[in-house]
């Protein structure tokens, strides 16, 4: 029998509680339904007025994996939708996760958050950049953190402030609050950085994206700042055989990275760090820290 439970007077029904979604611990999946509800004060400001993609693992990361923009069979109407027109569906809409009964409904349907850099309200106008670091082996997240610090000082010499987080595979993001940008001109301004990164961190930075030539280095991943891309949303759970969380890190962490494991968060990592160090991407929702493009 599926129990129902009641989230802020949503009926809900959560399905298949003991399956087994991370197998390398055991998590099951009202073990991952546990976890977004304890975070979701934290994760909801992240997805609030975004338009929400999904990455499904229901049998979890060994199963299959599937992506979606468009709202799932059964959405309930009572889940909020918002117009996002693509060129194969000028009619296309998509989820909004605005509260915690949404949240956990799609969390009860087993997904990655994916949200893209600007909000419904104003499409494909950015109020944060993001750069992907992702390292291509042997490299790992010892390389990300050095390439992320001298992106936080390039950065900080145009006036903006970089937060890291880690991206809950095996790099980092680093996430900029913006004020508010035409899509276009952030991605400009990107790629821009990722290019002079290469050219002067040769050896430890890629700027394309081609596997050929990431073999040891780190690809600085600007292309999500395209209004049509989405990256993985803060406080996400991964599909990940490790119940691995897409979760803001200190600059003080990144700088004392030297092996790579230190940067792996798990879901009861978590909630812990938030009652050490608060919401660590705080000032992404502070207009006064919001930067301007130079």
């Amino acid at each position: 029998m599926t129990p129902i439970t009641e989230v802020e007077g949503r009926r809900l029904a959560l399905s298949n509680l003991d399956k087994v979604l991370h197998p390398a611990t055991g998590t099951t999946k009202g073990e991952l339904l546990h976890y977004y509800a304890t975070v979701g004060a934290a994760i909801l400001p992240h997805l609030r007025d975004r338009p929400v993609s999904f990455l499904r693992y229901p049998d979890g990361p060994d199963g299959q994996l599937f992506f979606t923009k468009n709202p799932p069979p059964g959405t309930p109407a009572w889940v909020k939708t918002a117009p996002v027109p693509r060129s194969e569906d000028p009619r296309a809409r998509q989820v909004m996760v605005q509260d915690l009964a949404s949240l956990m409904w799609a969390a009860n349907l087993v997904v990655e958050f994916h949200t893209p850099q600007w909000r419904a309200g104003a499409p494909a106008v950015a109020d944060r950049l993001v750069l992907d670091l992702d390292p291509g082996p042997p490299a790992s997240v010892v390389e990300c953190c050095l390439v992320a610090r001298h992106l936080r000082e390039r950065l900080a010499a145009d006036g903006l402030t970089a937060y890291p987080k880690t991206s809950g595979a095996k790099g980092l993001h680093l996430l900029v609050p913006l004020e508010p940008t035409p899509s276009e001109r952030v991605s400009a301004y990107a790629r821009r950085l990722a290019v002079e990164a290469e050219a002067e961190l040769p050896g430890l930075v890629v700027h394309r994206m081609a596997k050929a030539l990431r073999r040891g280095k780190v690809f600085v991943d600007h292309s999500q700042n395209a209004a049509a891309k989405t990256t993985a949303t803060p406080y996400t759970l991964r599909a990940r055989p490790l119940p691995a969380v897409s979760a803001p890190v200190t600059w003080a962490e990144v700088e004392a990275c030297a092996s790579p494991d230190r940067l792996v968060l798990l879901l009861d990592d978590i909630a812990p760090r938030l009652e050490r160090y608060g919401e660590l991407l705080a000032p992404l929702f502070d207009p006064a820290v919001a930067g301007a493009l130079p």
